[in-house]
């Protein structure tokens, strides 16, 4: 396979992935809401209409068998034919998972157990459909079993003039696949393939297509559908399709619109019985009388001929733009791979850094204009910096979607009843994060489902309704993102925690702890409180990989439990993992960078406002935990002026940092620390500064923490 093919493959797979995430989103609304919901089921046709036409592209024949199973059912529930029940919508989900498992399994043989599925989930739908089980499903090797269409009768056949766009081939595309697939639910009556686009031998490129058809098409098939089948070439090819009964002027303007000559195109129309010769020696006349005068639009000429009404040119017009405006909107979406961006990403940071050393040697210079000229450099920066980490913003709603099938899959094992409530799915953040925290999440949902949420009966007694709920919920705040993992059910139970975590050793029977600590035991390496070890607890592992995760993203995660009324797991993140604007300090000899999402102010150190013992300073009333950075990291640097505090925030807490001097904003690039610094506290990575210095980012949550005494 060709690397382009290859680049085109994997496109279909994301976006069948995408689609398969749309089903299932429509499905569950169907479950719940009102199953005769006209748009849901649309959206549901179209979802595995589009994955079928995709898919037999790239001869993927098992996918195309068995969705178009799918495809045939989901046509006749919104013909209305078929309802859409508790029992159909429960076998549509079965295929909906089946199709994501063939997805997976790309174009490998099927193992006999997903052939076993396959079958069986065909015996279903064709029950729905009346008619007999195919020969070939999933283990076909041959096409794909086509839609049947009536007898090619004149008012079912369609045109379709078809003029391929040179890149195609370059692309990976193979012409002859779009039309063997329309043959998938329809029949080609009537074929003649162009050659006049092709160059002279001595021009000629063998990576060019310039192959062009005209197609006379069979088929009950919508336009939307035909139109399906070439949507991997829409964009670079000419595409034009006459519905049956088209009037001479559909023709007309079609003729007027194709690069080769009126006559010979003309010609080829009469021959494949689009058009009688009357007709053509009407449209020849016509552009006859117009050669060497300035031409009117098509359409007048029409009209003045008496050949149509002025109202169909004037809709035909209208329906013209209304086109060319989707279009418009259409090619305004450009799809990028991952990789290239993260180039992009790092670039820039190589660019910040630069741009840093470049405004340090103008600053020592003082040469007025060089300092104006990088003035206006820095402000160019910021903005491309800014529309950079812009386009690696994504929303978090699609991730929080796909948690509903975990959900509707632990419930299942566990026989409890369970509702996902989704709040804030438009929240928007670094598209890595948003890859790194699908794992953690769905540690804490099935935790949710397996621990907190208590069985029917337990709910029942204490008076809560039978169904359990998990909400999850996204909001900014402070600079960064929040996401809340919470659930209605008995809470967390702090005694047989600290008994759990006494036995273990990891808490001495003498030590005091409070409310906080004692929740965050369930994050200690191998703790867990069940009494059994099963598919969805009991080792152990879950709730210390979520810490670790977290951690990862220099996160922090932290808990609110209520007894009997349910537990909340609040996350807290950055918006991006990259590149920041920051706060940098001096301590001692060493710079350190901070946040300035996170910080609050910054005020002169004043001994005379300590209290309880130089811990806590008094800010206009408020008593602030400090930390002082220098013996904090046991620094031995010369101390110079005056002393500064700089106030934090993350979250709901606050500490000042003791530090020798501010030294003012800046863009930090963010590079990680080696292994060899993995167990130094309260350090998050580094960055380098315009002068070539390393200064260290400070991981303000653990530095918190220990201004708080927590650890």
């Amino acid at each position: 396979m060709s690397a382009t093919m290859a680049d085109a493959l994997q496109t279909f797979f994301a976006e069948a992935n995408n689609l398969l995430s749309e089903m299932e989103e429509a499905l569950l609304a169907l479950k719940e809401g009102p199953a005769e919901d006209t748009e849901l089921i649309h959206a549901l046709f179209r979802a595995a209409h589009t994955i079928k036409g995709s898919a037999g592209l790239f001869g993927l024949d098992a996918i195309v068998a068995f969705t178009h199973q799918v495809e045939s059912v989901l046509d006749q529930v919104r013909d209305g034919n078929i309802g859409l029940d508790a029992t159909l919508l429960a076998t549509l989900m079965r295929a909906h998972d089946h199709i994501f498992a063939l997805l997976e399994h790309e174009d490998r043989p099927l193992d006999e157990a997903m052939q076993a599925t396959d079958q069986a989930l065909v015996r279903e739908l064709c029950r729905y459909l009346g008619t007999e089980i195919p020969a070939t499903t999933a283990t076909a090797t041959d096409s794909p079993p086509a839609a049947s269409p009536s007898p090619a009768q004149e008012g079912d056949i369609w045109h379709i003039s078809l003029r391929f766009g040179e890149d195609v081939l370059q692309n990976g595309m193979d012409p002859l696949s779009f039309l063997h697939y329309l043959q998938t639910f329809g029949e080609i009556v009537h074929l003649v393939t162009l050659p006049d686009r092709l160059p002279p031998a001595a021009q000629m490129n063998p990576e060019h297509c310039y192959l062009g058809f005209e197609i006379r098409f069979a088929s009950c098939a919508d336009k939307a559908q035909i139109e399906g089948a070439f949507d991997f070439v829409r964009d670079s090819s000419a595409i034009r399709i006459l519905p049956p009964g088209s009037r001479l002027h559909d023709y007309v303007e079609m003729i007027e619109n194709l690069p080769e000559k009126a006559s010979r195109l003309g010609e080829l129309l009469v021959g494949c019985g689009a058009i009688t010769r009357r007709e053509l020696d009407e449209v020849l006349n016509l552009q006859a009388r117009q050669d060497g005068e300035d031409r009117p639009l098509l359409g007048d000429v029409l009209v003045q001929e008496q050949l149509v009404q002025r109202e169909l040119v004037d809709a035909a017009l209208h329906r013209q733009q209304e086109v060319r405006n989707r279009q418009h909107q259409e090619h305004k979406l450009l799809r990028v791979q991952a990789h290239k961006l993260d180039s992009l990403i790092d670039l820039i940071g190589e660019l910040v850094i630069a741009h840093a050393g470049l405004r340090l040697l103008v600053e020592n210079s003082q040469d007025s204009d060089m300092l104006e000229s990088v003035s206006e450099v820095t402000h160019l920066v910021e903005e491309i910096r800014d529309t950079a980490m812009h386009l690696r913003m994504v929303e978090i709603g699609e991730t929080f979607s796909r948690f509903r099938r975990v959900v509707r899959e632990v419930s299942k094992e566990t026989g409890k009843e369970i509702e996902l409530l989704i709040n804030g799915g438009d929240t928007e953040l670094d598209k890595t994060v948003v890859d790194r925290i699908g794992d953690p999440l769905t540690h804490l949902i099935r935790n949710a489902i397996d621990h907190g949420i208590e069985p029917t009966q337990t709910r029942l007694q204490r008076g809560k309704p039978a169904q359990g709920t998990v909400a999850l919920n996204a909001y900014h705040e402070s600079g960064g993102i929040v996401i809340e993992v919470s659930d209605d059910g008995s809470g967390l139970d702090r005694e047989r925690i600290l008994r759990k975590a006494q036995q273990r050793g990891l808490v001495q029977n003498t030590q005091v702890l409070s409310d906080e600590q004692i929740c965050k035991l369930i994050f200690e390496a191998g703790f867990s409180t069940a009494e059994q070890v099963s598919n969805l607890s009991g080792r152990g592992v879950g709730m210390d990989v979520v810490k670790r995760s977290i951690e990862g993203l220099r996160g922090t995660i932290e808990i609110d439990s209520q007894a009997g009324q349910g537990s909340t797991f609040r996350i807290r993140l950055p918006l991006s993992l990259a590149i920041i604007d920051g706060f940098l300090m001096r301590v001692a000899d060493g710079h350190y960078v901070v946040p300035l999402d996170m910080v609050l102010e910054c005020v002169e150190f004043d001994p005379r406002k300590l209290t309880q013992g130089q811990a806590y300073l008094d800010l206009r009333g408020e008593i602030l935990p400090l930390l002082r950075l220098r013996e904090y990291y046991k620094l031995s640097g010369k101390r110079h002026g005056r002393q500064n505090v700089v106030v934090v925030q993350w979250g709901q807490r606050k500490a000042g940092f003791v530090v020798d001097e501010l030294k003012g904003e800046l863009q930090a690039v963010i590079k990680p620390l080696g292994p060899v610094f993995s167990a130094l506290k309260g350090i998050a990575g580094s960055t380098i500064l315009g002068s070539g210095e390393v200064a260290l980012v400070l991981d303000v949550s653990t530095l918190l923490d220990q201004a708080a005494g927590l650890h």
